[in-house]
């Protein structure tokens, strides 16, 4: 059974305002997400992105103490879905994310991995396109997607 992955709203708001939001269609297929992630995302979906529910909203609601409603519902998510990968940005949710033992990547681990798999030609031009957004990207994180890249 293929890995599953669960996108947090960050990533579906980089990707759709750089015009790449097919990526995540093009690396995994299927991606599930939350409907507090949808309902954050604020657009339709694509149909290969499938809606699922928490089932367990008690621990959604403890990580809710902590992060946004979002993450928390990816998170919780992840933590009842075996072998997922969760595509999280936040910072403070993937430290929680750590912690509970989940594996996740961020959204410019995304771009690497489409470079590497040869679906874009460069991640510096994927870079300077999100760099136009208000999504903020550390120069160390930048360095280190170009490394990885091979850029």
């Amino acid at each position: 059974m293929p890995k599953t992955i669960i996108s947090d709203t960050s990533c579906f708001i980089v990707l759709t305002n750089i015009g790449e939001l097919e990526l995540l269609h093009k690396l995994y297929g299927r991606i599930i997400t939350t409907l507090d992630i949808a309902t954050e995302y604020g657009e339709p979906l694509p149909e290969w992105i499938d809606i699922v529910n928490v089932s367990d909203k008690s621990k959604q609601r403890l990580l809710e103490l902590q992060i946004d409603k979002g993450e928390s519902s990816a998170i919780a998510l992840a933590l009842e879905t075996p072998d997922s990968t969760i595509i999280l940005d936040d910072n403070k949710a993937r430290k929680i994310a750590y912690q509970l033992g989940l594996t996740y990547t961020g959204t410019i681990g995304i771009i690497v991995k489409a470079k590497l798999q040869g679906l874009i030609p460069s991640v510096k031009l994927i870079l300077a396109k999100i760099k136009q957004t208000d999504f903020r990207i550390g120069l160390e994180i930048e360095l280190q997607a170009l490394r990885e890249a091979n850029e």
